[in-house]
Parts: structure tokens; sequence; C-alpha cells
């Protein structure tokens, strides 16, 4: 587990979530991160495909805590928004609702 990573900070103290699996979302924002880095979004809705796509993998990794004997819970589903939120602030899209940021979630 990456001690390093900004991301998913709760996730990575708990125990009921895998570490391995935590890592996997770390790495999902981390890619986030570096896609509006090295293409920073003209506008909201260039950055909604950005997020939004980060979030269908978490759509798909969330079945993975599933196998694991883990869920995407109420604490873990605020990390990860939290996550998303470190994310936009770093951008300057810190004013954007993170419920339309993350909207295609299914956890």
């Amino acid at each position: 587990m990456s001690d390093e990573s900004p991301y998913l900070k709760e996730m990575a103290k708990d125990e009921y979530f895998p570490p391995e699996l935590v890592r996997k979302g770390q790495e999902i924002l981390e890619r986030l991160d570096a896609a509006i880095a090295e293409n920073p979004p003209d506008d909201v809705e260039s950055l909604m495909e950005l997020t939004h796509a980060a979030t269908e993998e978490f759509n798909e990794l969330a079945e993975e805590f599933g196998e694991h004997d883990s869920e995407i819970e109420t604490g873990a589903r605020e990390d990860i928004a939290a996550s998303f939120a470190i994310v936009l602030d770093k951008y300057g899209f810190g004013d954007v609702d993170i419920e339309d940021v993350i909207a295609p979630r299914d956890w």
C-alpha cells in the first residue's frame, strides 16, 4: 500500500478493505490526476468525460471488493468522493458538484 498517495486515506487505514484493491482505487485516481495534468479540460463537460470514465473503473472495482468479502459502503463512498474532490481542487474545478462528477456510480 502506498502511504504516499493522497487518495483513499481512510480506506487504506481500514482492514475491512483489501490493500491490493485500495491500491487499485488509488491508481484510478492517480491516472485521473495525470490525465487532467497532461491535457487540462477546457470546460466542465470535458472534465466529466474524464471523471465519469474513472467512476466506471470504480464500478468495476466494486465487483472485486465483493469477491473479497468487502464492499464500497458508506465510509468508502465518502472517501472516494473526497479523493475525487482532491483532484478537482488541485486543477481549479473545486466548485463542480461532486455528485455530478461521480454520477455514473453504482456503489
